[in-house]
């Protein structure tokens, strides 16, 4: 089976962060390290990876939640 990037992130632990999330929706994702450690504490760049059947679930779970199109009119 095939594995897609969903997200990319300047910092590893946001990964880490977002692959929680998928694995309390049981969706299967892994880390891929994109260059090399960094020092101080700024991180390295890291791809969230998930199944090709779990795609569209898990874009839709980490996508901004929609707004109310219907909101009152300014007077």
């Amino acid at each position: 089976m095939s594995w897609i990037t969903v997200k990319t992130t300047s910092t590893r632990w946001e990964a880490e962060l977002i692959q929680q999330v998928l694995a309390a929706h049981k969706i299967p994702s892994r880390i891929v390290d994109l260059g090399i450690s960094s020092y101080l504490g700024q991180g390295s760049p890291a791809a969230l990876q998930v199944r090709s059947p779990d795609k569209w679930t898990a874009l839709l779970l980490l996508s901004p939640p929609e707004e109310d199109q219907t909101e009152k009119p300014e007077n």
